[in-house]
């Protein structure tokens, strides 16, 4: 991939890669500095896939800046948004305990985004000099199950208020500003990605942020930002 020039900010851009990601915040500023001495930097321009569904791969992708969503596509052609992952984010970690199988999703870039690679043979070395890591790895990897399981009963068993109000509550944690109003999202994927997000249609996403919005839950500004007012009452939808 080319480089290119981006709309983040150059102190983001400085910070070693490695020191964004939670598994390695226990180690040293050398060690830090070692890891990114072994990683290599690829760039992608909006909308660019960094990894196909059935590809094989042998490294851990780390998002340096920018935002990416690991997807799957169903039988009959729908998209199904399994992460929204951003800076410190990573993926392809249990491709580094079995590189023979395939990736079963594929990755998209949101806007122009950064990826530093670090490669098995290197994560080796790390995981066998600080052990921690290994568990922190694993730590991250049945978090991301729950994750996924939790979204497939959310998508099998829940009406669509439970999973909207459930995507909403989890932007607030991972994209949410606290301000003197509430919580403030700049949400990361268009209205068609988010209704596939939670496996409605973009008409019904509509209706339900028109009708939480009426509940004094929310406020729209615009289409990419959502205001949220009353946690809480999201928090009693999912209960």
């Amino acid at each position: 991939m080319k480089e290119h020039s981006s709309n983040n900010s150059p102190n983001q851009k400085k910070a070693p890669c490695p020191k964004k990601v939670p598994i390695f915040q226990s180690l040293s500023n050398e060690e830090i500095m070692k890891i990114a001495r072994m990683t290599r930097h690829i760039q992608y321009r909006k909308g660019q896939m960094l990894l196909n569904e059935g590809e094989k791969s042998d490294k851990l992708f780390i998002v340096n800046y920018g935002q990416v969503k690991v997807s799957k596509f169903t039988m009959d052609g729908k998209e199904q948004i399994l992460y929204l992952l951003t800076s410190g984010d990573f993926f392809g970690e249990l491709h580094l305990f079995n590189p023979n199988e395939t990736h079963n999703f594929s990755v998209y870039a949101l806007e122009d985004t950064e990826i530093c690679l670090i490669t098995k043979e290197a994560m080796d070395r790390i995981m066998e000099d600080n052990s921690g890591i290994s568990i922190k790895l694993l730590t991250t990897v049945t978090q991301r199950l729950a994750h996924t399981e939790n979204l497939a009963q959310n998508l099998a068993t829940k009406n669509p208020d439970v999973r909207i109000a459930y995507m909403i509550l989890e932007f607030c944690q991972k994209f949410g500003k606290p301000n003197k109003e509430g919580v403030l999202i700049e949400l990361p994927i268009s209205r068609e990605e988010v209704a596939s997000y939670v496996g409605v249609t973009r008409e019904t996403i509509s209706r339900k942020f028109s009708k939480f919005e009426k509940l004094g839950f929310i406020s729209l500004c615009g289409n990419k930002q959502l205001l949220v007012k009353n946690q809480k009452a999201l928090r009693r939808y999912i209960q």
